[in-house]
């Protein structure tokens, strides 16, 4: 276009608009980090739409601009203006009467200066006497009758924002009808009854008054509402005497006739309707400018409006998604930069179900076993960046799965697990068909009789018991995280790469209970007092017997020596010092493995002298070995010392 000049600068308003959607595997790896750090899962999950994704804006900094936006509101003015306007216009008018009056030598003038000087302190009562009051200046009249003239309308534009037309031209007989159409209206609605014919009726009488356009009677309703609740609370925020003065202006604004009655009945029919509105609450506001009515309820409105969008963005209540959010009035409150930043939220939280990263149970969101095995995976990157290759299987005379091909074939039997051997299946189908003269060749067809199976060598399977300590000081010392960290990531490791291994994980307390990848990523640490280890290796002994024929293998990582062992009757018993009972009841169970033939390694975080004293005996006493590494190598140290340990007894 000729003859114009353009500009371009940097996009200033939130994240680029022409940037494509958020990594949802990034958005993943992200919450993986924080759970590997020792965060909790769903915290994890939640502070990521909270927080947004790396360089997004999340619910958290759009709820610190709605608070900003509220404290700000608050500031406006002060919420009695009206009451001090109504001051203001008639100490103006009582001015100019006054300067009429002393222009007069008779004795009505000076009765009337009398009359004036003895009026009330209160304005409504002040108010109320001049309504009977003879005027002697024509200026000073309409001054006072456009006290509550002003205050009329301004009730009735407050209530019914497309009323200002026909208040300015005064028709004050169309409003009150309207008022008492729309009560009979909500009146059938409250009944239940069927109010479609009656709405679409109210609006071809009375549409002209609501610009808003409502499409339906909720939508009629949920705006009147509003702006009900909001007058109803700049009463509630003025002091018992403002609010009397008030009151008392407002009564005689809307005079003697039959629309002050349907006013306040039309207040009652929309607080039984909408009963979760902010009705009764009151806001100290304060400013400079005193807010006339109409004003003052606005802001409340705003106030009420933000309140609300602050409650939405929060997500607190259980359950909470981001399909909660009125992006609409996000936008009509934060602007369209806000919404569009929900709105890609909302399409990263969809996302993530989509792909199946995260599922939703009773109480929200958490992630899915797809992501637990990424997040195993991640975790098990890390920690094979400074273990070796070690592969840790041993060879055995009979083929069998899970091994490498060693070349050889037989026939498939029913339950056999080892990979098809595809071009021998093919050759025997074809050489079958070739055989039988009158059966063409091709397509060659397969028959169970055709399939042979690929021989492996035979690895040696192991039962493993991880047994973790979940005790308080674990996450008081940093000690949460690495914990996590190691569990997941041998639990990938036992999956991925050695499936035919049986990997059961036991976190201990007070009490020890056998823990999901799942259950261990959402695990959060209590301040209940305990290290029942005797507890843990009865769970890992059972784990073991039901895996007979396996190689056993018991880990123990914990910070603290037995401080609790169950009773006969199941219940735990917590002493510190340890108590005998305690210790002798661990070191039966340790007994129990070693002579099933487990071998128990321990591996020692922190250096407390009756923690070293009781791994030192349990290790004489088994045979097994105690390693003491820093919590960030711990994951290091398990994962090698599985792999060694599988490899079988020498």
């Amino acid at each position: 276009m000729a003859g114009n000049v353009f500009r371009y600068g940097a996009w200033r308003d939130g994240p680029d608009p022409l940037a494509p959607p958020y990594d949802v595997r990034a958005a993943v790896d992200e919450m993986g980090e924080r759970v590997l750090r020792g965060d909790n899962l769903r915290d994890a999950l939640r502070d990521l739409i909270r927080r947004g994704p790396r360089e997004g804006r999340g619910l958290d900094e759009l709820r610190d601009r709605a608070r900003r936006m509220r404290r700000d509101a608050l500031r406006r003015g002060n919420l009695d203006g009206a009451v001090t306007r109504a001051r203001q216009m008639l100490d103006q008018a009582l001015a100019t009467e006054r300067d009429t009056l002393r222009a007069r030598d008779d004795m009505d003038a000076r009765f009337n200066e009398a009359v004036l000087d003895n009026l009330p302190r209160s304005t409504s009562q002040a108010v109320s006497e001049l309504s009977e009051y003879q005027w002697a200046s024509p200026e000073a009249k309409a001054i006072y009758q456009q006290i509550l003239d002003g205050l009329r309308q301004e009730i009735v534009e407050q209530r019914f924002a497309g009323m200002r037309q026909a208040l300015q031209n005064g028709d004050f007989a169309d409003v009150s009808a309207m008022v008492g159409d729309l009560n009979d209206l909500l009146a059938k609605h409250a009944r239940g009854e069927d109010t479609t014919d009656a709405f679409r009726e109210f609006m071809a009488k009375h549409g002209q008054f609501f610009p808003d356009d409502p499409q339906n009677v909720d939508e009629l309703i949920d705006s009147l509402a509003r702006q009900a609740a909001a007058a109803e609370r700049l009463m509630r925020s003025l002091s018992p005497q403002q609010r009397e003065e008030l009151q008392s202006l407002m009564d005689q604004a809307l005079g003697d006739g039959p629309l002050r009655g349907q006013l306040a009945e039309m207040s009652d029919n929309l607080r039984a309707l909408r009963p979760g509105l902010n009705w009764g609450r009151g806001e100290r506001m304060r400013g400079s400018e005193d807010l006339g009515y109409g004003d003052a309820a606005a802001a409340l409105g705003e106030i009420a409006d933000l309140d609300e969008l602050l409650d939405q963005l929060g997500q607190e209540h259980p359950g909470a998604t981001l399909d909660d959010v009125d992006v609409d009035a996000v936008e009509r409150q934060l602007g369209r930069a806000a919404a569009d930043d929900v709105r890609r939220l909302r399409e990263l939280e969809r996302e993530l179900r989509k792909q199946g990263w995260v599922e939703r149970d009773g109480d929200g969101l958490t992630l899915s076993p797809k992501a637990l095995r990424r997040l195993g995976q991640t975790a098990l990157s890390k920690i094979f960046q400074d273990v070796g290759g070690k592969r840790g299987e041993h060879d055995m005379r009979d083929a069998g799965a899970a091994g490498d091909l060693i070349g050889s074939s037989r026939r498939w039997e029913f339950g056999d697990d080892q990979p098809l051997d595809v071009v021998r299946t093919i050759g025997n189908a074809v050489r079958r068909r070739a055989a039988s003269r009158d059966v063409a060749t091709l397509p060659v067809r397969l028959e169970p009789d055709d399939f042979e199976v690929a021989e492996t060598e035979r690895r040696s399977s192991a039962v493993v018991a991880l047994c973790v300590d979940l005790s308080y000081s674990m996450y008081a010392d940093g000690r949460w995280g690495p914990m996590k960290q190691t569990a997941l990531a041998l639990s990938q490791l036992v999956a991925t790469k050695y499936p035919q291994d049986a990997l059961q994980i036991i976190g201990f307390g007070k009490y020890a209970v056998s823990l999901s990848q799942g259950e261990l990523a959402g695990t959060e640490p209590t301040m209940e007092k305990g290290t029942n280890l005797q507890h843990a290796l009865k769970l890992a002994g059972r784990h073991l017997r039901r895996h007979p024929g396996a190689e056993p293998v018991v880990l123990v990582v914990t910070d603290g020596e037995p401080t609790a062992h169950l009773e006969d009757d199941g219940e735990a018993v917590f002493w510190w010092p340890p108590l005998p009972e305690t210790v002798e009841a661990t070191v039966h169970e340790v007994d129990q493995l070693t002579r099933y033939g487990a071998t128990l390694n321990v591996f020692m975080l922190g250096d407390d002298p009756g923690l070293q004293r009781f791994v030192g005996g349990v290790a004489r006493r088994n045979g097994g070995r105690v390693f003491s590494p820093d919590a960030d190598e711990l994951g290091r140290y398990v994962i090698d010392d599985y792999v060694r340990a599988r490899r079988g007894r020498r």
